[in-house]
């Protein structure tokens, strides 16, 4: 123990969790992959009885919660207060939440960037501690948090597997923030994405509510919905939140059509501080979601079961929001501010504090607009199926990392009804962020018939991640594949995208003798 001086290392989290293991029945350890470095990224199973296989846990029918720390090597509360967590529930002879859900946890999934320790005034420079800490980015300096559309990284991918082979009803990312100085210990928020509309609004309007009710009165804690002051200097102009694509984590799990809860501890706590409000959130979070069990099985069977009823219904279509925008709630709230007061010297400042200023410890509440929720500004009627042209490999790769069907289709066909997408305007950023230069179109699809070269690649809409489908491969939308450049060969305005809708499998004919989809699984 060092009294919360320090944090763990690689080395540390791997033999506390071998020990776990050894003294434990009720817990399993693995790995879900490797970093870019080589470094084996530890995961446990924990649950009474204690299951092993994706089999098992579904023969259980209780809800599997995933948790994840330290996807940001430098933000350390985490990835500890989930090895404590854990040690605490398997060891326990009383009955716990293991007897009602599976808990797969991963305390270091950025285990590269956490071992590359460093002054935290350098690699967490709004953090009150420890002194040494990891950095942000993985071992390819890539952001993980993302990183959960394009999946450059090999964490992403082995999380992506194990989204596919575990189907977790819950997925939680454990955070430290930056920035405003707020009263609480603790921000949280539901996936935001509007096309997230089984998980993402069960969670902000049936468990966030009560999680921050019983943190107040069970664990102490002040908790509010994850933002910053939209101005530090004048706050009451409103409290935002932050980006609804699908390349934040928890964002990206609710298109899945499933629940993704993300926490935020409040970077100037102390650490032991952190680490406690940390571990009492998901404490919390499993206990709820243990007592609501049969309506969150309920949830993910209803999204799977109808994985395109997830936008706003018009005249009976199912609409996708692929773009939206940050509205205000509608309502004004009160939320709790730290006064800070000036020193009379702006030369002078403390880490993370704004120059000139410091802290009074005295805080208050403020009216003010609430900026945490988006509402669609394009939406698109989802078609049979897309189809992707025989040189979109890199494409199909990613679309399978996801847990997407694609076929392959043998011989050319004809589809009689097709869209193709028109395109008046191509916009490239100028400044390059993850190693891309973002890609956006503006156009239009127009109707017509599509002769299908063989070897050409269908995605149909209708499976259990057609929204997510919808999401990645519309040309217009604001983080799908398009975006992240892999269909970047050939654009030019008046040109057509190299992906084509079809609007209904069952009006194929044929061009060859014969037609078939071979799967290429």
């Amino acid at each position: 123990m060092t009294g919360y001086r320090e944090t763990s290392r690689y080395a540390d989290v791997r033999a506390f969790l071998s020990s776990m293991q050894k003294i434990s029945a009720s817990l399993a350890l693995s790995s879900i992959g490797r970093t870019s470095e080589g470094r084996e990224i530890p995961y446990v199973i924990a649950s009474r009885p204690l299951v092993a296989t994706p089999a098992a846990a579904k023969a259980l029918g209780r809800p599997i919660v995933y948790v994840q720390a330290n996807i940001h090597g430098g933000e350390v509360e985490g990835k500890d207060a989930l090895l404590a967590l854990v040690r605490d529930l398997v060891l326990s002879p009383d009955p716990n939440v293991l007897d009602s859900l599976v808990l797969i946890a991963v305390p270091i999934y950025n285990a590269d960037g956490n071992e590359r320790f460093g002054p935290q005034a350098e690699n967490r420079t709004e953090q009150n501690g420890p002194a040494s800490v990891g950095r942000r980015a993985n071992g390819m300096n890539l952001d993980l948090n993302r990183d959960y559309v394009k999946a450059e990284a090999p964490e992403t991918r082995a999380s992506l597997a194990m989204f596919n082979a575990w189907d977790p009803d819950v997925f939680v990312d454990l955070h430290t923030t930056n920035g405003s100085f707020h009263g609480y210990a603790l921000t949280y928020s539901p996936s935001l994405s509007p096309a997230a509309v089984f998980g993402g609004v069960y969670a902000r309007d049936s468990l966030l509510p009560v999680l921050r009710e019983r943190m107040r009165v069970r664990r102490g804690f002040a908790t509010f919905d994850y933002g910053n002051f939209v101005s530090d200097d004048t706050v009451s102009r409103g409290w935002a939140t932050y980006d609804a694509r699908p390349r934040f984590g928890t964002n990206y799990y609710g298109i899945r059509g499933r629940i993704g809860i993300l926490s935020e501890a409040y970077s100037h706590d102390p650490l032991e501080k952190r680490i406690k409000s940390t571990y009492a959130f998901v404490a919390e979070l499993l206990s709820l979601t243990a007592e609501r069990a049969g309506t969150i099985r309920s949830l993910t069977g209803r999204a799977s079961a109808q994985p395109l009823a997830w936008g706003r219904a018009t005249d009976s279509v199912q609409m996708i929001p692929i773009r939206s925008e940050l509205i205000p709630s509608g309502v004004k709230g009160l939320v709790l501010t730290e006064e800070m007061e000036s020193t009379g010297d702006t030369t002078v400042t403390e880490p993370g504090i704004p120059r000139g200023k410091r802290r009074t410890g005295r805080f208050k509440s403020v009216e003010m607009p609430i900026f945490d929720r988006f509402v669609p500004t394009l939406e698109k009627l989802p078609p049979a199926a897309y189809v992707l042209g025989p040189a979109d490999t890199a494409a199909v790769r990613v679309l399978r990392l996801h847990g997407i069907v694609v076929e392959r289709s043998d011989t050319a066909w004809a589809a009689t009804r097709g869209e193709s997408f028109v395109l008046d305007s191509v916009i490239n950023a100028t400044r390059p962020f993850q190693g891309h230069r973002e890609t956006r179109l503006k156009g239009r699809w127009e109707r017509a018939p599509q002769i299908i070269p063989p070897g050409s690649w269908i995605v149909s809409t209708a499976q259990p991640l057609g929204a997510l489908v919808v999401y990645l491969l519309e040309p217009e939308s604001d983080d799908g594949l398009t975006a992240w450049n892999f269909f970047d060969r050939g654009l030019r305005r008046g040109g057509k995208f190299s992906v084509r809708r079809i609007l209904d499998l069952s009006r194929r004919g044929r061009v060859n003798a014969r037609r078939s989809f071979a799967a290429t699984l």
